[in-house]
């Protein structure tokens, strides 16, 4: 089991990282959005499943009650997450930020 856990924070870690490069590197407000919203979400579930799971391998009816309200904010993570995003796109619409266009004669 610890395995599985190790596994799954170290993945976590590699989603956190890949959204904090997409942050960086992507050109504008929009694209910068992406990652923060969709890696950061999956960083997010693998950790605390991880954590769940870490919690589930000494098997009690306390470690069990922790689970569950670990479980239970991956929810309420799943639910807030994209919500937060879409406001915040929305926020940057409704402020006139405009969208990144690549300059005339640049190449892909």
């Amino acid at each position: 089991m610890d395995w599985v856990v190790t596994v799954m924070l170290a993945l976590g870690l590699v989603f956190f990282t890949g959204a904090a490069v997409g942050i960086l590197r992507f050109p504008d407000f929009y694209s910068r959005l992406h990652p923060a919203g969709k890696m950061d979400t999956l960083g997010s579930f693998l950790m605390l499943a991880a954590l769940a799971l870490q919690e589930l391998s000494h098997f009690t009816l306390d470690n069990v009650l922790v689970a569950v309200k670990i479980m239970l904010i991956v929810v309420f993570y799943f639910i807030a997450s994209p919500t937060a995003t879409h406001a915040i796109v929305d926020a940057g619409l409704r402020a006139g930020q405009g969208a990144w266009h690549k300059p005339p004669g640049e190449r892909p």
